[in-house]
């Protein structure tokens, strides 16, 4: 009997389909980055394909109007400056904690069937596929745009109405933040810390240790779930 020859991902075409008939070698393929500036054709279909590619910029262009809009509408239901301040530097720290957590938990999930594979891919593999494609590193709009709802329905369940815009609000500050440092840690040479710091650490995720070194704008949450890279924990030690 013949053996049936493995699939084999052809780089020329658009991937997004191809990715998931990799099976169970989909995680190996993913996670051998190719290190060019030209990015992948994702789909075949040119407004699909559109889609998918955003400029840095348009994540700060976009959402910091919201995000002042957000802190101004609790500063005028009668919260003080200092108070606003105060529960937008809460949504920052709960960004953080989201920030670790989906990066842990779901865009490195294991996955190993054809769909979840595409989903997979489409949400994070092909950023350690390709990690220095500059038009797929931010999050399109309407993607956060759409996990902004679940965001907000959370954050209003220990939240009060007129408190559920601005933590809110700083939360999605988190996001922009967080957003930016990360092209800017794939595409910018910082000369001193702590950029130059993160830029090695999050480097050293993609090309070393890959289930490290979760966190993007900080090693906080690294320390305290105890997923520091080697090399850096023993430096803390």
């Amino acid at each position: 009997m013949v053996a049936q020859e493995e699939f084999t991902v052809d780089l020329n075409k658009p991937l997004v389909f191809q990715v998931g008939h990799l099976g169970e070698r989909y995680q190996e393929w993913v996670h051998q980055p190719i290190v060019s500036k030209e990015g992948p054709i994702f789909f075949g279909n040119d407004v699909l394909e559109f889609l998918t590619r955003t400029k840095w910029y348009a994540v700060p262009l976009i959402w910091l109007p919201v995000v002042c809009w957000l802190l101004t509408t609790s500063l005028r239901m009668g919260h003080s400056l200092s108070d606003v301040a105060l529960m937008a530097s809460l949504g920052i720290f709960i960004w953080t904690l989201a920030e670790y957590i989906l990066h842990r938990f779901l865009f490195h999930i294991n996955t190993t069937s054809y769909w979840a594979n595409t989903a997979h891919y489409l949400l994070h593999g092909c950023h350690h596929k390709h990690p220095m494609d500059g038009l797929r590193l931010v999050f399109p709009p309407a993607a956060t745009a759409i996990l902004c709802i679940p965001f907000w329905n959370l954050i209003s369940l220990f939240t009060t109405p007129s408190t559920t815009p601005a933590v809110f609000g700083g939360g999605l500050l988190g996001y922009v933040m967080y957003d930016c440092t990360h092209y800017y840690l794939h595409h910018g040479q910082p000369l001193y810390n702590p950029a130059k710091h993160l830029k090695k650490y999050h480097l050293n995720h993609h090309f070393r240790i890959q289930n490290k070194g979760f966190g993007i704008t900080s090693s906080l949450w690294d320390i305290i779930c105890g997923t520091l890279p080697p090399e850096i924990s023993a430096k803390k030690g």
